[in-house]
C-alpha cells in the first residue's frame, strides 16, 4: 500500500486533503480511482489508513478508515554531521541514513571539503529535503528526517551539544570503540561526527575532543565518507535497540 505524508492542516475530522504534488503522483503517475487505499503520515508518527473518495485536478480527498501510532522510528535518536562530500554522494548518504533511521542530517563545511556549495545552498537544501521525504516515504518511517542548512565545523560542535552522547570516527584512534561507547551510554541522542573524503583535519578532531565528543575507531579499515555514516549509525542502533 502506497504511503504519503502531509502536514496535519490537511487532517480535518475523518477526511484528509491531499497537496497538489501528491495528488498529482496519485492520479497521473499511479493512477489511482476512488476506492483505492493509502496510507498517509501526519509526520509526528500517526498514521492513517484511509480510502480515495474524490479525485480532481489539483486534490485527492480521502477518507480515514483507521489510525495508528507508527512503530518504526528508533527511540535513540542519531543526528548525522556529515563532512560534504564530491558529487551526489551526499544524495546517497541522505537516502541510506534516512531508511536505516537516522534522525536528522547536518551537512557540514570542514576544512578538507572540496565542494563550495555556499552559492547553491538553498537548492541543494530543498533537493536534500525531497530525499529524505521520498525515503522515508519508501521506508515507512513515522517521520521525515530533517536535512538541516549547511553548518561550519564549529557551529555543528555548538549544535550537537544538546545530544546526550557525542562520537567522531578517527582512524588514528586505537582505544574506544562503538561497543564501548555503547556499553556506557545511557541517553537518547547521540551525534556522530563524518569527516569528508580526506578525513577531518587534525585540527578539527583536537577541537572536537576538547569540546567533550569521543573519538572512535571503526575498525582496522578505513572506510569510505559515503560508508562511514551508514555503518555508525547501523551499528549504534543494532546495539542499543536490538533493531537488526
Amino acid at each position: 500500500m502506497p504511503k504519503y505524508f502531509t502536514s496535519k492542516e490537511n487532517i480535518t475530522d475523518d477526511i484528509i486533503n491531499l497537496d497538489e504534488e501528491t495528488s498529482l503522483h496519485l492520479s497521473k503517475v499511479l493512477r489511482c480511482r476512488i476506492g483505492d487505499t493509502i496510507t498517509v503520515g501526519d509526520g509526528s508518527d500517526v498514521d492513517y489508513e484511509c480510502e480515495i473518495v474524490e479525485i480532481t485536478k489539483k486534490c485527492v480527498t480521502a477518507k480515514i478508515l483507521d489510525k495508528h501510532l507508527n512503530l518504526n522510528e528508533p527511540s535513540v535518536k542519531i543526528t548525522l554531521y556529515q563532512g560534504l562530500p564530491k558529487s551526489d554522494k551526499m544524495e546517497l548518504i541522505i537516502q541510506k541514513c534516512v531508511e536505516i533511521g537516522v534522525d536528522r542530517i547536518v551537512p557540514v563545511k570542514t576544512k578538507r571539503s572540496v565542494v563550495n556549495w555556499d552559492k547553491k545552498a538553498d537548492k541543494k537544501a530543498e533537493r536534500w529535503n525531497k530525499i529524505s521525504l521520498s525515503a522515508a516515504k519508501q521506508c515507512g518511517r513515522g517521520r521525515i528526517p530533517e536535512v538541516s542548512d549547511i553548518m561550519s565545523f564549529d557551529e555543528a560542535l555548538t549544535d550537537s551539544k544538546v545530544c546526550d552522547g557525542r562520537l567522531i570516527p578517527y582512524e588514528n584512534e586505537q582505544k574506544n570503540g562503538l561497543k564501548s561507547f555503547c556499553e556506557n551510554f545511557k541517553g537518547k541522542s547521540i551525534a556522530v561526527f563524518i569527516g569528508p573524503e580526506g578525513g577531518f583535519d587534525p585540527s578539527e578532531i583536537e577541537n572536537a575532543v576538547k569540546d567533550g565528543v569521543m573519538p572512535v575507531t571503526l575498525g582496522k579499515r578505513i572506510l569510505r565518507t559515503e560508508t562511514a555514516g551508514l555503518v555508525t549509525a547501523v551499528i549504534l542502533l543494532h546495539r542499543l535497540e536490538d533493531e537488526i
